[in-house]
């Protein structure tokens, strides 16, 4: 299955490049579990962050340089993070990473519930933190079986408590990331597979490649950017050089 090739600095349209390639490591993999959709994933957001941050920060991050997680002082616990910005020995920043391919409706709450409890342990322990989650917005929900049970939406209810996030004020509010990227992409739809197998079998041999979303969702405020990379990024890299 070929990749896309990845240059940086990133922008939107090398981001879906990148995410095209996460969701093919996937369907190689067989299985959500696998780390290996992480890697082209968290390695290119790594590297795009210390290209532009330079010499003086080190990040750390699976499929970048040594390939490793490390952990953050959290204010109740330390917490390995997906992405760590380092400025001599002390963590500067943190960026959690999430991208969902199936079964979400059953585990929606308890996404957002952890995202606001990691938030708040690092955020507490005085580290800037961001999330960035991204979701198919169409995506399979399986049976323990592998049946594909039904076809699960991102829908505006979905998006609501993100929306509610968007809006406080993070400076008050810890358990609010100092902002949140919500990428939402669309990949050609087959209502006719039936199980996971099919379902990756019919994808290995499509290649696809992502594209964003056309569904419009609620106005987000300032706390959230939807479907702008760039955007975001931007926002990191300023939140830490302004430390």
């Amino acid at each position: 299955m070929q990749e896309e090739i990845i240059t940086f600095p990133l922008d939107n349209s090398t981001f879906l490049r990148v995410l095209s390639n996460s969701f093919r490591e996937f369907l190689e993999s067989g299985t959500s579990r696998s780390t290996a959709k992480l890697k082209p994933l968290h390695g290119a957001i790594a590297q795009d962050l210390a290209e532009r941050l330079g010499s003086d920060y080190v990040v750390f991050s699976q499929g970048y340089k040594e390939g490793k997680e490390v952990k953050i002082k959290g204010r109740y616990i330390d917490k390995a993070v997906d992405i760590t910005v380092k400025k001599g020995n002390i963590a500067v920043a943190g960026l959690s990473v999430k991208f969902v391919m199936q079964n979400y409706s059953q585990n929606s709450n308890n996404y957002f519930e952890n995202m606001l409890g990691e938030t708040a342990n690092i955020r507490s322990g005085n580290c800037p933190y961001f999330q960035i989650f991204i979701i198919l917005d169409k995506l399979p929900y399986y049976k323990r079986s592998g049946e594909l049970h039904k076809w699960e939406s991102f829908t505006e209810h979905n998006a609501e408590k993100y929306v509610i996030l968007s809006r406080d004020n993070s400076e008050i509010y810890f358990h609010t990331p100092n902002k949140t990227l919500i990428y939402i992409v669309h990949i050609p739809e087959n209502d006719d597979l039936r199980n996971s197998e099919q379902y990756m079998d019919y994808y290995k041999s499509l290649n696809p490649s992502l594209s964003l979303t056309e569904h419009d969702y609620n106005h987000f405020g300032n706390g959230v950017i939807l479907n702008d990379y760039e955007s975001f990024i931007d926002k990191v890299y300023h939140t830490i050089m302004a430390l």
